[in-house]
């Protein structure tokens, strides 16, 4: 073959590939529409980046601890617990379930609770806990600094990032 009509035959030949290759199916949602905040919450912790997350194997559970930019800021660069003012920390917990698209894999389920810590600008004001929980996601405590559980959120190490 002279190479002119070589190279418009496998043109051709390539062209048609996508006509005739691996077709692919409507695929199945692959957003897991189970794991969304549905609720009145005062901010939405999704929309942040995370700090670090765990898993409860004895609860079936997992979390992730988001926290807003200036707490993200902090948490990566420092390894106190001390955030300015202005911070906000939201822990998120689910259930768990088993992921329907990898064998042996856990992806969360319905939201269990979400915890708020907001570091407040006004000087001298202790950090305020709220806690939100069930479906949809209701606020069911709110104080004012000394909580174990606010000690808890905010000691928690950043991750190592790449």
């Amino acid at each position: 073959m002279k190479p002119a009509i070589k190279t418009l035959f496998f043109a051709a030949v390539f062209s048609l590939f996508p006509l005739v290759g691996c077709t692919s199916k409507p695929a199945a949602s692959v957003i897991n529409e189970q794991a969304t905040l549905k609720g009145q919450l005062p901010y939405n912790p999704l929309a942040w980046k995370a700090i670090t997350s765990s898993i409860n194997q004895r609860n079936a559970t997992m979390s992730t601890l988001y926290g807003n930019d200036l707490a993200i800021v902090y948490a990566r660069g420092n390894s106190g617990h001390d955030y300015p003012a202005g911070s906000v920390l939201a822990l998120v917990t689910w259930a768990q379930r088993e992921d329907p698209h990898w064998f042996g894999a856990r992806i969360p389920s319905a939201p269990q609770s979400v915890e708020f810590v907001t570091i407040p600008s006004t000087a001298g004001a202790g950090p305020v806990y709220e806690r939100y929980q069930g479906s949809p996601l209701t606020r069911v405590t709110a104080s004012d600094g000394g909580s174990t559980r606010v000690e808890y959120l905010t000691t928690q190490r950043a991750a190592v990032m790449p």
